[in-house]
């Protein structure tokens, strides 16, 4: 009983850390544990970015007038909310702070104060652009401030924070482009990796929606949201379902045939000992290491019961009639060769520098070996001598007499592997799906509705970065000031469509400083304006504001980060100015130009024009492909070492090239029509479908040793074929159970193992199994 007693302990401490230990579902699954210099600006992007922030908001149904007065009331009760930085609904009234705070600072900000412009000529040519701007679409907007501002810098600021399209206005607020939806854009304060803290605030949109709805008396409407943060938590709870639904599943399916062969609810029970044991350890060890457990890691864990049950079955079948001494003695050594050769296979995922991929195959290592542990010490004691299994005459007489026709099966067996293996051949440049996105659990109609609501907003989708790393603040903000100089003659010469930069928001010192030196002394420029507007019609007599307003900035300094609380250029700065363990950031996002084709920008002009400057140039779409090929490489090299390493074993153990080459042959031609047949119905494989053949050699390598026995001249009784029968049939629940699941990653391991498992018993059948022994 000493060994129940520390097992008991193991399991109370591990469900401590279980209980403790923390869960996640966001994109840490796909991205790399020590990224290059361009993919820390993806990870910082897609973790705590501007855009991994941001929730579309449409509120659809009724007519303008109600959308409209719906979109005013959401954005004033949000606007308020702590969860929430910065509503926008295109509100006039809602800028109007911000146009105050542009106005006190606009000699800071503004791109065009220079010494030449508050000369003499430089003051008669600005305050000429600024009479014909009254004439313009803006002229409304910027008529109050003409004679403080007559040189026209708010509207050079205005032109330089404009981010590009700007949606369509119905009814005061912003509109989709066909005018059927009211649109708002958000950006909540949590980050974007803290899923929990994106769910409260979609939550409180949702709520605060039915509330001022109701309130409006607009029943008729409905709101509709997108965006990472949306993303994440429908992927969050999808893949919560997705675990507790398969979980139940197949756990229902294999206690069904496992009650059916034990008929008795004792040997059920201590049946689900092991497949407990390895699922608890599974998550102990994947938090004890990793700190965090990632939701499809544990998804992927309910498939576990199909292989961890196979053990308890081998005991309570083999051990019945043999007696425990037997067992262990003669079937435990093929079990355990069979638990290290899966061990080997997961072993070799545990150098990969795809986060998702180590902890999948730390999981399954983990639990395969405590499974077997605990079957080999645990059981013995908890079952007593009460093992003996009934095992079905007619049931097994028939697998006997199948296995005799088996031999008949080679030749049939043999031109399908070589049909499976020339049409892998033939389709091996379109075998592998190259785009990350094919391991998204983000749907079709979900992605469409992003990409409506994106371009009704003309929101960001950052996929094209240029990012600077400096040691302080100060040299950040300069760093992306040269950098812009060379961004600006792109967009000049039309190459890319704009950018944005935390400079523009925040000018570096050092160019406030020049700004303000520009500008001249209270006596000196009231001289230098009379003398400028001595034929303009506008009177200088009418400018003492702007006099008062030059000398205020004069003596006022620079503008500084503390200066920004309380509006949105706050928050432009902090999303795209950050400070890390290598220093300070910062983030200037591209736009295409209005003629590029599917949005794309010259990339090698851009990178060009940054030579020399040190500044890195980041093609987020390229770098996921970029990411996504490496894991892919890294995943078939590790694989590949896996089973160099899993038939060196199999060669130390079997001590015989035959044997070797017929176990081989079985789980590999195995792999090979599984795979064919996938591609055949059109499955493009990915990462998650080659743990699902590391998978199938783990099971089948057990099916093939226990025929292998009978090869060496080992009898093959009726508890071994019954035993074996029905931990494929579990194996083949448990797995084949995800292949119902609508997320990728465990669809792809379910419809990759579930008839892997049935069809390498079957080959191991026909290959392995002896014709003299019939």
């Amino acid at each position: 009983m000493r060994v129940f007693g520390l097992w008991l302990l193991a399991m109370a401490a591990g469900a401590a850390v279980v209980w403790n230990s923390h869960f996640s579902a966001d994109m840490s699954f796909f991205l790399p544990s020590k990224p290059s210099a361009e993919q820390k600006v993806l990870v910082g992007q897609l973790k705590d970015g501007t855009v991994s922030r941001l929730l579309m908001v449409a509120i659809e149904g009724g007519d303008a007038a109600a959308r409209a007065k719906v979109s005013r009331a959401l954005r004033g009760q949000l606007a308020s909310q702590p969860a929430f930085v910065s509503v926008q609904n295109g509100e006039a009234e809602g800028l109007g702070a911000e146009r105050d705070f542009l106005v006190r600072y606009r000699y800071q900000l503004s791109p065009a104060v220079t010494p030449e412009r508050f000369t003499v000529e430089g003051l008669r040519a600005a305050v000429g652009d600024a009479i014909d701007t009254l004439s313009s679409p803006v002229g409304m907007l910027f008529k109050p401030y003409l004679t403080r501002d007559p040189t026209g810098e708010l509207l050079a600021v205005l032109d330089q924070l404009n981010p590009g399209d700007q949606p369509e206005t119905r009814a005061g607020v912003w509109a989709s482009r066909d005018g059927e939806r009211a649109m708002l854009l958000l950006q909540t304060r949590a980050l974007g990796s803290d899923t929990d803290g994106q769910e409260a605030a979609i939550a409180q949109v949702k709520d605060t929606f039915a509330r001022v709805a109701g309130e409006a008396g607009a029943s008729g409407l409905t709101l509709s949201l997108s965006g990472p943060g949306q993303f994440a938590v429908k992927s969050r709870a999808t893949i919560k379902a997705e675990v507790s639904r398969l979980f139940l599943f197949s756990s229902l399916g294999i206690i069904v045939v496992l009650l059916a062969v034990y008929r008795s609810g004792r040997l059920l029970a201590l049946s689900l000992l092991p497949v407990a044991s390895g699922a608890l350890a599974g998550v102990v060890v994947v938090s004890l290491v990793h700190g965090t457990v990632f939701g499809i890691t544990v998804g992927f864990g309910s498939a576990l019961i199909g292989e961890a049950v196979d053990y308890a079955i081998y005991f309570f079948v083999q051990s019945g009639r043999q007696g425990l001494k037997s067992w262990r003695e003669v079937f435990w050594p093929t079990i355990r060769l069979g638990v290290l050769t899966s061990a080997l296979g997961f072993g070799a995922l545990l150098f990969s520098g795809f986060p998702g991929l180590a902890q999948l195959g730390l999981y399954a290592l983990s639990g395969v070996v405590t499974a077997a542990l605990v079957t080999r010490f645990v059981l013995p004691t908890l079952a007593g001598g009460h093992t003996r299994v009934p095992v079905p005459g007619r049931f097994v007489n028939g697998l006997f007499t199948a296995l005799g026709q088996a031999h008949r099966l080679r030749l049939p067996v043999a031109l399908l592997a070589l049909a499976a293996c020339v049409f892998l051949f033939v389709e091996r440049d379109g075998l592998w799906d190259s785009n990350l996105s094919a391991l998204s659990t983000v749907n079709e109609v979900d992605a469409a509705n992003d990409g409506r609501l994106r371009a009704d907003l003309g929101a960001p989708d950052a996929r094209y970065m240029v990012t600077v790393t400096a040691p302080d603040q100060e040299s950040a903000l300069q760093a992306a000031e040269r950098a812009g100089e060379q961004l600006d003659r792109l967009v000049a010469d039309g190459r890319i469509g704009g950018y944005d930069s935390p400079a523009r928001f925040l000018p570096s010192v050092q160019r406030q400083t020049a700004r303000l030196a520009s500008l001249p002394p209270a006596s000196e420029l009231q001289a230098r304006v009379s003398q400028a507007l001595s034929d303009s019609p506008l009177s200088a007599g009418k400018l003492g504001g702007f006099i008062e307003d030059v000398e205020a900035a004069r003596r006022g300094g620079v503008l500084q980060r503390k200066d920004l609380d309380g509006t949105d250029l706050a928050l432009a700065v902090d999303s795209l100015l950050s400070h890390g363990p290598d220093g300070w950031n910062a983030m200037l996002p591209l736009r295409p130009s209005s003629e590029a084709q599917d949005g794309e920008i010259p990339v090698e002009q851009v990178r060009a024009a940054l030579a020399g400057s040190g500044a890195v140039f980041v093609d987020m779409k390229s770098e996921f492909d970029t990411l996504y090929q490496g894991y892919l490489s890294e995943a078939v090299s590790l694989s590949l070492a896996g089973l160099v390493a899993i038939v060196g074993l199999l060669a130390f153990s079997l001590r015989s090239a035959r044997r070797l080459a017929r176990v081989l042959l079985a789980l590999v031609l195995t792999v090979a029509i599984v795979i064919a047949g996938l591609h055949l119905i059109g499955e493009r494989l990915h990462l998650l479908h080659l743990v699902g053949m590391l998978l199938i050699v783990a099971v089948g390598s057990n099916y093939a040793l226990f025929f292998d026995r009978a090869a060496a001249g080992e009898a093959l009784d009726a508890e071994i074929l019954l035993s074996m029968a029905v931990a494929a049939l579990t194996t083949v629940i448990g797995f084949g159970a995800l292949a119902l699941s609508s997320v990728p990653v465990l669809n792809a391991v379910g419809v990759t193992v579930g008839p892997g498992a049935l069809l390498a018993i079957l080959l191991s059948a026909v290959l392995v199994y002896p014709a003299r022994a019939r």
